[in-house]
This record gives structure tokens, C-alpha cells and sequence, in this order.
């Protein structure tokens, strides 16, 4: 298995991307995301999914020449515009303007309609971090979940993630999949041809399989059963109903080469501690929780893992499986 460096793998990431048509905008910030996903150990998000890409880029899934831009605003409030390109730039514009618009209003709501698939969902909040704001992401994503007491899948997985900064030290950042797992971690398991625990999904006819090829033909289950459930239920209405992105029954998988343009919808929330009891405030209470969770042992912050995989990829390198490593080596030629 090949070991490369970060810059090297984001090289060859952007590379594929440009040659299946993106524009270097494009390819450079979707590979900054993939890149960040392998070296935090997220590799169901990292480089994995630019075969993927690159082929929604050829076949016209996804459109290389899309510039995003917003297409409705009031005050802290924002629609942009994906123009069915990669997700990446539009969410990093949305994301901007948010930020920028909390600094003024206190808080502040960007939609992105007409996208695709925006990786991992924490990857975005780092410039609201990076401002002392607290962030909040959603997005949807073809069917793969049924609805509460339901047996076909309806929503996307729907992850969540927030980040709350500190004064003088890393982020708390949350991410997580509304499925039991990620949807990424089965197709890995699928190209690996291992199988899937029990309780990850349901075949295409509702049974419980640990068969990650059915499992992809099938659904996802929902974190917590019903209330895993209510909460996809909950993001799909947030980033659909106020943006008018497709539902997820309505995109065809992101799994499948042919099909419709995704059209999906991505949500982003940002307030500025500054805004409400004070940035003084605000920090004090963070720490005061962080070291009443720290009287426990066994208690670990969230993102500290992350980060840590993060530190020793920078030093060290990611090991790519060689089968990902030739592909996308003859993408990049």
C-alpha cells in the first residue's frame, strides 16, 4: 500500500478532478476537503470518492464549470446558488457569507440548492471557527433511510455537525451520520468485499443483511431507531423546504454513474457569541462543561482524535490501497 504525502494526494486528487472537467477553482477546494477527510482517518470521504466524481463530471451529474453564486439574500439570511456543480465552492461561499453576515446581525442562515455530495460536514465550519463563532451544518443526500416504521429508504443519512471554538485550544467539532454508520463506510466494505455488522442496514426488500453489496441496493437504519428517524426527518425539511434542493427520494445514489443531477441541499448556521451573553461569557461556560467532563477518565473531546490522525498525516503521510492509487493515478493522466 503506497504511502504519500498530503501534497502529493492532494495533487493527484485535484489532477483527476480537473481532467474529468472540473475547473481548477473546483478541483483545488474539493481536493483540500477530500485530502482533510483521509488525513483525519474519514476515508469513506477522502480521495475514495473522486472516481466517483470524476464520472458524475463526465457524464453530466455534475457540472465542472459551475461558478456559484447566491441567488436570493435578506440581511443574515442567504440562498446560494450551487448551479449543479461540486458542492465544495458553493458551501465555502455560503459559509463566508454566513460568517461574514453573524459579524453584522448577530446570527445568520445560509442555504445551497442544486449541489452534490459536500463530504464531510465539519470540514466546512473551520472558518467559523477560525472567526470565534459557533457553527452549525446539515445537509441531505439521495435515499438510503426509510421513515420512521418504514421499510424503503426516503432520506439521505442527514449528518449534523457543529463546532464551538475555545479560547486557547482546538475546537470542539461534532459530526455525525444520522444512519447507524455512514452510508461510505459501507461502500468501503463493499470494494473491500467484507461484511457489514448487523443492524447497519436492510436489504432492497426490508430484511436486516450484513451483505454491503445489498446493503447499498437496500437502506440505511437509523441512529436510535425512531428518533434517528425524526431527526432526518428534521434536516431534510431544513435543507430542502427553505432552499427547494431535492428530497432525497427524488436524487438518483450517488453510487450509480448514470442518473439525474443530484440536486441537493446543504444548510449552514453561524452566531456569534459576541451577539448574546458575550464572547467572555461564552468561553467561561465551554470550559467550565469541558472540565467537569474531564473528572470522567474515559471521556475524550470530540474532534480530539481527528485532529491527532490529522497531525501524524502531516508528518507521516496516508497509505492509499493500491487498487485507489492506480485509479487514480490513470484519472490524472
Amino acid at each position: 500500500m503506497p504511502t504519500l504525502t498530503l501534497s502529493e494526494l492532494h495533487g493527484l486528487a485535484a489532477r483527476a478532478l480537473e481532467r474529468a472537467g472540473a475547473s481548477q477553482a473546483m478541483a483545488n477546494v474539493t481536493a483540500d476537503a477530500l485530502v482533510a477527510a483521509d488525513a483525519q482517518g474519514l476515508a469513506s470521504h477522502g480521495v475514495a470518492r473522486v472516481p466517483q466524481y470524476a464520472t458524475h463530471l463526465r457524464n453530466g451529474r455534475a457540472d465542472g464549470t459551475a461558478v456559484a453564486s447566491i441567488a436570493h439574500e435578506r440581511r443574515g439570511a442567504l440562498l446560494v446558488d450551487a448551479r449543479h456543480g461540486l458542492a465544495f465552492p458553493a458551501c465555502a461561499l455560503a459559509v463566508a457569507e454566513a460568517v461574514r453576515r453573524a459579524r453584522e446581525f448577530g446570527i445568520a442562515f445560509a442555504g445551497v440548492t442544486n449541489s452534490h455530495h459536500f463530504g464531510v460536514a465539519a470540514w466546512h465550519l473551520q472558518p467559523v471557527a477560525a472567526a470565534r463563532m459557533v457553527g452549525l451544518a446539515f445537509g441531505n443526500s439521495p435515499a438510503a433511510m426509510p421513515a420512521a416504521g418504514g421499510r424503503h429508504a426516503l432520506f439521505g443519512t442527514n449528518p449534523i455537525a457543529a463546532v464551538f471554538p475555545r479560547r486557547d485550544a482546538a475546537p470542539l467539532t461534532i459530526d455525525l451520520s444520522l444512519s447507524e454508520v455512514a452510508r461510505g463506510k459501507v461502500m468501503v466494505a463493499a470494494r473491500e468485499g467484507r461484511p457489514i455488522p448487523l443492524g447497519w442496514a436492510l436489504d432492497a426488500e426490508g430484511q436486516p443483511t450484513t451483505d454491503a453489496n445489498a446493503a447499498l441496493q437496500g437502506s440505511m437504519l437509523a441512529m436510535g431507531g425512531t428518533k434517528g428517524a425524526m431527526l432526518a426527518l428534521v434536516v431534510e425539511l431544513l435543507v430542502t423546504a427553505l432552499t427547494g434542493a431535492a428530497l432525497g427520494f427524488e436524487a438518483s445514489s450517488f453510487f450509480v454513474d448514470e442518473g439525474n443531477r443530484p440536486r441537493m441541499g446543504q444548510a449552514f448556521v453561524v452566531v456569534d457569541p459576541d451577539a448574546l451573553a458575550g464572547a467572555d461569557v461564552y468561553f467561561e461556560r465551554v470550559e467550565t462543561l469541558i472540565e467537569a467532563m474531564h473528572q470522567d477518565a474515559g471521556v475524550r473531546l470530540p474532534g480530539e482524535r481527528r485532529d491527532a490522525l490529522r497531525a501524524r498525516a502531516t508528518k507521516d503521510g496516508v497509505d492509499v490501497p493500491a487498487t485507489l492509487h492506480q485509479q487514480l493515478l490513470a484519472l490524472a493522466e
